[in-house]
């Protein structure tokens, strides 16, 4: 039978809330008449016994534990736990203060309507992992008899909001709401706990709505103090690893100051997920204190702050992977191999950062963390009211910040981290990095260390993500790579090549003093868009101007190179996502790249995998062979040393708009290294209307859907202050000479006046350098 309430009595239920060792449940039962227990803790064992085992009991229950109270098995006999509700999700702890039940003006628990137990799909606990501020529940107004919602109670800002708005999304509890709202509230409130732990990293002031590049706000002088503003942006990870190991700084106040920036460009763009804020500073000061005690640094990166990437392991720490049926349930017992180079070499970790739901997104969204922003062009989040109900997927009116490596070109582009690492399986480190404005290198697949990955394609190998960094200068591109390799990776992870970095080829050996570069303008199913023209336009003026030679490269079968990636992306027919995903609501992006799931959403039979696979080699032995041709049109005599090419056919487009990959994935399909560069900022107000039209003459005629889509987005003011970065490619596992290429490209741009904008006296120019 129904259970029953044991009091209906105001005074007593505030009586049970006020003791902070007492257990408030709500249960709604199955007759729709919602009910509320409110035992001692000698009640709850049988209660949930009752929950499970009888046939016609309630089907959700909502805990509610005090300040300092713990979960518990309430007694002796139920401390085994049968019913695992310890591995269960929770809601945000909504604490009493001991001053009696927070609800709105006052009213006693039992003005809080419960929904019909239909509605209801989890038993919820709530831990005692962390504590939330002081403060009331929002009001709600809206007329919801049938409605709860459970809100954390934290006034941190929005971003793009100058409002305060409490920290996660809010938990909502309505007809055909699944319980993935409850588990994404719980661990935004995790976060924002730990963050709100230091107030004095955060904002001084709120930003206003109308601020959309908030790129300079966390490093400006409001924010920081000189000192930090002096470590944070004089120093590039190269020359702040010299300053640390020549105790310049020491390394508490170099993490301080990151982790001060760090607590700010969260509030602004939304890019962190795991925070760990005290273990860094242990760590730094243990570091501090080696240097102090032996006169030598513990590593080559002593002291250097890294940020990683969400779905690289670290110990102790979730590696929910942007899926809410990951949260909490990820917990990794030992570092990814790269983690752990980072250690041994004396960088101090501190922050995991944002990627999307599937990671097969070049945008980085998902139903935990919600949307990160672009810092240069962040646009404003749009917060849809339902009464009660607050969509936490609400549309930013701007640009992305790229995915699904978002999080950290968001966190680097505003000097929160000196360098992070990134992943990129289809374009993932060169897209967010183009779109932030900074350096990032996808390697060939066997050269760096990418063991200890959370995926949903785990164990499928037709197709490998590459591990790689993010930076804000070549130069800490190749720091990162010698370092990888200095500890010998091959011997922990034996698919890798033992191949150990050749720094001297990085810095010129072996790499020719002219180079000859081909240009890959438009790859013939999606022409760029023309600020991206402009910009291989203006780079090959300055690689002739610095004595260089540049061809054209002819674009060979990219949409096939799509329809082969795609299949080996999808073996399973997508099978795995979905089955990941059913109770986690696909965000759009996720929910474009499965309409790109060939063979009707069917696995593959073995026989037809294998074609797969011959496919893969016969595209790549017939792009290498193009390569190898190209010495009958060079005047070096030799094939050409690098293809330059966009990255992108747009800058960084609006939200949930990205629909072709082909400039990036076609480059994983041959397992070639490719690095992205910055090249300046786009500047709308300098674009004439005759510079559209005759960048744009192809969009008459579009040759396909998606060039037509992309074509029609286009309009200058979309895109002001977006950065603009292009990328160059070299040989498979010549990752060497690719930088030390990259190094040459940068200082032929560098011998190019500083600004060129249109309409100017010096040319017709979008790019501001």
């Amino acid at each position: 039978m129904p259970l029953r309430s044991i009091s209906e009595d105001p005074a007593q239920l505030s009586s049970v809330v006020e003791a902070p060792e007492k257990f408030l449940v709500f249960y709604s039962s199955r007759n729709e008449d919602g009910k509320m227990w409110c035992p001692d803790c000698r009640d709850v064992e049988q209660l949930i016994q009752q929950t499970f085992e009888s046939s016609d009991s309630p089907t959700a229950l909502i805990v509610y534990v005090g300040q300092q109270a713990e979960w518990k098995a309430p007694s002796n006999a139920f401390k085994s736990d049968p019913y695992q509700l310890r591995a269960l999700p929770t809601v945000i702890r909504v604490h009493d203060q001991g001053k009696g039940w927070a609800v709105p003006q006052g009213d006693p628990p039992k003005s809080i309507n419960l929904p019909p137990s239909s509605e209801i799909t989890a038993i919820i606990p709530i831990p005692s992992t962390y504590n939330m501020p002081d403060g009331d529940l929002p009001h709600c107004t809206a007329n919801h008899s049938e409605h709860t919602s459970f809100m954390s109670t934290s006034t941190s800002t929005l971003p793009g909001s100058a409002q305060p708005a409490p920290a996660g999304h809010h938990i909502q509890t309505m007809s055909a709401s699944p319980p993935w709202q409850v588990i994404a509230a719980r661990k935004v409130a995790e976060r924002q706990a730990r963050l709100d732990a230091h107030p004095e990293w955060q904002l001084t002031e709120a930003v206003p709505d109308e601020t959309k590049d908030v790129s300079m706000i966390p490093t400006s002088a409001s924010q920081l103090t000189a000192r930090e503003r002096e470590i944070v942006l004089e120093h590039d990870a190269t020359a702040l690893v010299d300053a640390l190991r020549n105790r310049r700084y020491t390394a508490v106040e170099v993490l301080k100051a990151y982790c001060h920036v760090a607590s700010i460009a969260q509030q602004l763009t939304n890019c962190l997920t795991e925070v760990f804020f005290e273990e860094g500073l242990e760590r730094a000061a243990e570091l501090d204190r080696h240097l102090e005690e032996t006169g030598q640094v513990v590593g080559p990166l002593h002291g250097l702050p890294f940020s990683i990437k969400d779905h690289v392991m670290v110990k102790g720490h979730d590696t929910a992977t942007g899926y809410v049926s990951w949260a909490f349930k990820t917990v990794a017992e030992k570092d990814a191999v790269a983690v752990d180079i980072l250690r041994r070499a004396g960088a101090v970790l501190y922050v995991k950062t944002a990627n999307p739901q599937t990671l097969l997104s070049l945008e980085t969204n998902n139903n935990i963390y919600g949307r990160t922003l672009n810092p240069f062009n962040r646009g404003q989040i749009l917060i849809e009211n339902h009464g009660c109900i607050f969509v936490p997927h609400a549309k930013s009116l701007d640009l992305t910040p790229g995915g699904s490596s978002g999080g950290e070109s968001a966190l680097i582009s505003m000097h929160g981290s000196p360098m992070g690492i990134g992943t990129d399986i289809g374009g993932s480190i060169r897209i967010p990095a183009a779109h932030a404005g900074l350096y990032g290198l996808k390697g060939s697949v066997a050269r760096m260390p990418h063991a200890g990955l959370m995926g949903s394609h785990d164990g499928m190998d037709a197709i490998l993500g590459a591990l790689g960094p993010i930076a804000t200068s070549a130069r800490d591109l190749a720091l990162f790579c010698r370092v990888m390799l200095q500890y010998e990776p091959w011997l922990v992870e034996p698919p890798l090549l033992e191949m150990p970095w050749r720094q001297d080829v990085v810095e010129g050996q072996d790499v020719p003093k002219k180079l000859c570069i081909a240009i890959l303008w438009d790859d013939g199913v999606v022409r760029p868009h023309p600020p991206i023209l402009d910009a291989l336009k203006r780079t090959k003026e300055a690689l002739l101007r610095a004595g260089h030679e540049v061809i054209d490269w002819q674009p060979v079968d990219h949409r096939c190179s799509w329809e082969i990636i795609t299949k080996m992306y999808f073996l399973d027919g997508g099978r795995e996502y979905r089955e990941t995903m059913e109770h986690d609501p696909p965000v759009p992006q996720s929910e474009w790249i499965l309409t790109q799931v060939p063979n009707d959403g069917e696995p593959y039979e073995v026989a037809e995998i294998f074609k797969i696979n011959l496919e893969r080699e016969a595209f790549r032995a017939k792009i290498a062979a193009q390569w190898n041709a190209t010495r009958n049109r060079t005047g070096t005599g030799r094939s050409v040393d690098a293809i330059l090419s966009p990255v992108a056919p747009t800058l960084a487009p609006p939200h949930d708009t990205t629909c072709w990959w082909g400039y990036t994935s076609y480059w994983n399909l041959m397992d070639f290294p490719a690095a992205v560069f910055p090249l300046g900022r786009f500047v709308a107000h300098g674009y004439r209307a005759a510079d559209v039209s005759a960048d744009l003459a192809s969009a008459n005629k579009p040759r396909n859907a998606e060039e037509q889509f992309i074509a029609e987005q286009w309009n200058p003011e979309t895109y002001d202050n977006a950065p603009i970065s292009l990328q160059l490619i070299g040989r498979r596992l010549n990752e060497e000479k690719l930088l030390g290429m990259l190094s040459m490209v940068d200082d032929a741009l560098r011998s190019t006046p500083s600004t060129l904008t249109a309409g100017s006296d010096k040319g017709t120019s979008c790019v501001t350098l």
